[in-house]
């Protein structure tokens, strides 16, 4: 069989390709053996053990090392939604068998047949179990491979009954010589059992922006990683926060390594299907990655490597039989959006442009299916159930999104220092591969008159403020009265963003004892917490001025806004519930909210906006991206109480 040189070259990236007299030495082969209860797949340097009965992973040993902890309640390493609880299970399948491929591939899957039961038991489903669906996990090993691959398929049949799913997640729970936790350049450090402290949101990231995190050994110089080739089966798009590492405590110490493609967290996720529904999703293949040989950062930095290999791999040749298009199957989608805004004077984009192609928004009852359920609006920040393909574009507008699958999706885009979203729907992909060019888009983002200033930059986060480099820390609610304890005065073309704007707006804590509790936040009220921006105006302006906002996440209900000291009126019904500032991040659901004013509370010289979120709870407030002042001089606004 000829060399696999691809697995020669991935061997080689994690420092331990062998030599022999000069020549690179041809990896094991893998073999596969079982019993009664278990595969388990070689390949001389990785050994994994599966569960017939559940799919579970129960030994992942890498050099003769084990890496996983069988402590925890759980299996080492596990699906949320496994193969078991069904009305049988299909234990037997050796989907690809390392003797017909000369020892270069092997593969095994565990299926459980749900028969209209629901199947799967995580954190927070009851004991009936959680999702009426077939649940298939394969387990797949190569020649050469320094780790496992694994995915799952979700199969609801249409005489099932109507479901929604829960929390949904892979998780692999380690041993106890691991103790530096690498989830992003800032989220990177030693974290023995005896120095952690902190709840496990401090740990919660950007899933897009991080394809490779995990644990490694600072005794052993071991590493494990999740490596994600893509983001396409996970949910919520580009922006989705997420659990990628934390430390479980639930019953025995243990590090712990995620992979959430369906959660409540930051704004949540949905998957709602009905009664006479077929559904199917495929969730992978992703890699369960070992290296070894270098400090913990180099450990991290070679797994990085590994997810680009990866993702230049995707999608792999090797999957079959499942719900999963070969690349010959998924069209390359490209275009280029000419941007029409006065903030891009030259045509290009003022910073990232990222594109995407997402299923179109829909409405979803939002219980289990029960008759009269009320509905939840979901959209490509919301959305589990379906596939995401996501890219960045060039500066000129140009894009390309590769390996689509066939399907009809809306065309979505942002871009930094664009306020808002682009969207068009019925963007079809045909079967068969066949390159798809959208030509010419034109994006006229929303204005309401000439812009007067702006705090911030559009960018979908709050990191240009005042410690929004240290958002994850637990007590930034506590941090804010220390650094501004008169409250937030900006004034525009003076003061700076990273220095005079807190990057949340919470309530004024007065109370000197207020401490932090894991899980709750700060406990305790604060004083109503006003932001006043100070602006010149040459003369007195009429018309109708907008103030926009971009809102990163929200836990208040209401933003009260005055002009020179009189009501403009206030944010009403706000889109809150996300727990981001609860849980120490940056962004939840983004959107933003308008509110239009007549002009003439404005004069000629110095003016005040104020933004004041009201007295209440710590934990409630309000994290903007942008405040945008616009005016219109030639529109008015229709007396209060007039019909339109």
């Amino acid at each position: 069989m000829p060399i696999n040189w691809n697995r020669v070259l991935t061997f080689a990236a994690s420092g331990l390709l062998i030599i022999v007299g000069g020549v690179a030495a041809a990896p094991a082969p893998v073999t596969l053996q079982e019993d009664n209860t278990s595969y388990v797949l070689s390949n001389g340097l990785v050994t994994a053990r599966i569960a017939k009965g559940s799919g579970d992973l129960t030994s992942l040993k890498y050099n003769d090392m084990e890496t996983l902890t069988d402590q925890s309640g759980h299996a080492g390493a596990y699906w949320s939604h496994d193969a078991s609880g069904g009305v049988r299970t299909i234990d037997h399948q050796v989907t690809i068998d390392p003797k017909s491929t000369n020892g270069d591939r092997g593969e095994v899957s565990v299926k459980g047949i749900s028969g209209g039961k629901r199947m799967g038991r995580p954190a927070g489903s009851g004991a009936e179990g959680d999702f009426p669906a077939d649940i298939e996990i394969r387990w797949c090993l190569g020649s050469g491979d320094s780790g496992i691959y694994t995915y799952c398929t979700f199969t609801h049949q249409p005489d099932y009954p109507a479901g929604s799913i829960g929390e949904a997640r892979f998780c692999a729970k380690l041993a106890s010589m691991f103790d530096w936790i690498s989830v992003d350049a800032k989220r990177n450090k030693y974290y023995p059992r005896e120095l952690r402290g902190e709840d496990k949101y401090v740990y919660t990231a950007d899933q897009s922006e991080n394809l490779a995190y995990g644990w490694s050994s600072t005794t052993k110089n071991v590493g494990w990683w999740i490596v994600n080739p893509t983001i396409e089966y996970l949910s919520g798009g580009p922006t989705k926060i997420e659990f990628l590492c934390h430390h479980d405590t639930t019953q025995v110490e243990a590090p712990c390594v995620l992979n959430y493609w369906r959660s409540s967290h930051y704004g949540g996720s949905y998957v709602n299907v009905a009664k006479g529904e077929q559904w199917t999703k495929v969730v992978g293949p992703f890699l369960l990655y070992c290296n070894s040989g270098g400090d913990a950062m180099a450990l991290w930095n070679d797994a990085r490597a590994m997810a680009e290999t990866e993702a230049r791999l995707w999608p792999y040749v090797w999957v079959n039989s499942v719900d999963y298009p070969h690349r010959d199957q998924r069209s390359d989608v490209s275009g280029r959006f000419a941007l029409d805004d006065p903030v891009a004077l030259d045509g290009n984009f003022p910073g990232t442009l990222t594109v995407g192609l997402a299923y179109p928004a829909y409405d979803a009852a939002s219980s289990r299916g029960g008759a009269g359920a009320n509905s939840t609006h979901i959209d490509w920040q919301t959305d589990a159930k379906h596939y995401e393909f996501w890219t960045h574009g060039a500066a000129d507008g140009q894009f390309t999104i590769p390996s689509v699958r066939p399907g009809t999706y809306t065309l979505h885009a942002f871009a930094d220092g664009v306020l808002g979203e682009f969207a068009r729907t019925d963007v079809t992909i045909e079967p068969g591969g066949k390159p798809v060019d959208l030509g010419s888009i034109r994006w006229t983002p929303v204005r309401h008159g000439r812009q007067l200033w702006q705090v911030g930059t559009p960018d979908r986060t709050a990191a240009e403020f005042v410690n929004g480099d240290r958002y994850f820390e637990m007590d930034t609610q506590l941090q804010y009265p220390k650094l501004f304890p008169n409250d937030v005065n900006f004034f525009i073309g003076k003061s700076d963003p990273a220095k005079d704007w807190y990057f949340e707006q919470v309530p004024h804590n007065e109370n000197p004892a207020a401490r932090v509790s894991p899980f709750f936040g700060v406990s305790g009220n604060g004083r109503a917490t006003p932001y006043t921006i100070h602006f010149d105006l040459p003369e007195a302006p009429q018309g109708v001025a907008t103030l926009s906002l971009g809102i990163c996440a929200a836990s208040t209900r209401t933003v009260e806004v005055t002009v020179n000291g009189k009501s403009a009126g206030s944010f009403e019904q706000l889109r809150g519930g996300d727990s981001t500032l609860l849980r120490h991040n940056i962004r939840g659901i983004w959107y933003d909210r308008e509110l239009a004013f007549n002009a003439e509370l404005m004069h000629a010289g110095t003016n005040t906006l104020t933004l004041t979120v009201p007295a209440g709870p710590i934990n409630n407030g309000i994290i903007y991206d942008c405040v945008r002042l616009e005016l219109d001089e030639n529109q008015h606004l229709a007396p209060a109480g007039s019909q339109p």
